[in-house]
């Protein structure tokens, strides 16, 4: 389990989640041709930061104590090494998890569930009772696994032709 924290993303963030996002996106074996398809949509801009609610998990060194189960640390910001993002979108009662990015060099160490739940408790804390999601496939069994359940298909942003998994978290 990698030791990280969660905090609101800055504007000053959005290059960094940018890069992210793209890397994480290229950790399925996806060729240059079909990524660069995605490079905008996946390009985050300083002033959505905020209205998207995203949030990043951080880690670093001297993170001191974590809770054993979730792997968050609570106190003083560590020095920071983006390891993952998540955005809120939307209003209550019904939103969206717009996206959920992990480094790849700590995918499956729980940063993503880190970051799903506290999203979904975000959204519990604001109202919302019910997140879709447009999954990439690869993602589809994680998001399962955190409670979520499929409800169709939804064409590709990027793609022409391409659906995506449509799932929904009831909160």
């Amino acid at each position: 389990m990698t030791n990280f924290a969660i905090r609101p993303a800055r504007p000053e963030d959005a290059e960094q989640l940018s890069v992210l996002a793209q890397r994480s996106k290229a950790h399925w074996g996806y060729d240059e041709e079909f990524l660069s398809a995605f490079r905008s949509e996946l390009t985050i801009r300083a002033e959505s930061v905020v209205p998207r609610r995203t949030q990043v998990a951080v880690g670093g060194k001297d993170l001191g104590g974590t809770d054993a189960e979730s792997g968050l640390t609570q106190g003083a910001e560590p020095e920071e090494r983006i390891l993952g993002f998540a955005t809120l979108e939307g209003e209550a009662p019904a939103g969206e998890l717009g996206m959920l990015f992990v480094d790849p060099d700590v995918i499956g160490q729980g940063v993503g569930t880190g970051l799903f739940k506290h999203i979904s408790s975000l959204a519990t804390q604001l109202g919302f009772h019910r997140l879709t999601i447009a999954s990439d496939p690869f993602a589809e069994p994680f998001y399962l696994a955190q409670g979520a359940v499929r409800i169709g298909a939804v064409p590709s942003g990027s793609i022409p032709g391409r659906s995506l998994p449509l799932l929904a978290l009831a909160l």
